[in-house]
């Protein structure tokens, strides 16, 4: 089978992303939705930012830079599930408000997660 790197989707009117069905097993532990380095969203599987992410929050705590990568990971950061019978993540809006996306979203595997962003972003 071939793996999905990349998919556009429109949210519903309760702000919800279907995630394709194919991908929907590496959710099954949760999602995690952040702010992105820039103005775009991380979606994480909760087992990834509990074990890739997470760690690398905790460096020395009067590092600067980790106490940067704190602020913008945590500021606004959801978790939630990924319903399991039509696949569906629910992202706020206050999120939605920081990458400027609407209706549409275009989602990109960077690695272990997903870039989230608006069509012409990219």
């Amino acid at each position: 089978m071939a793996t999905v790197d990349y998919f556009q989707r429109k949210l519903d009117d309760k702000r919800r992303l279907t995630i394709p069905a194919e991908l929907r097993a590496e959710f099954a532990s949760g999602v995690v939705v952040t702010q992105g380095f820039q103005k775009y969203l991380h979606l994480y599987p909760k087992s990834v930012w509990d074990e890739l992410v997470e760690p690398q929050l905790q460096g020395n705590i009067l590092d600067e830079q980790i106490a940067d990568l704190n602020v913008r990971f945590r500021m606004g950061k959801t978790e939630g599930i990924c319903d399991e019978k039509q696949g569906r993540v629910s992202i706020e809006q206050h999120l939605l408000d920081y990458a400027g996306i609407d209706k549409e979203i275009v989602a990109v595997r960077v690695g272990k997660y997903w870039r989230l962003m608006p069509p012409g972003q990219v």
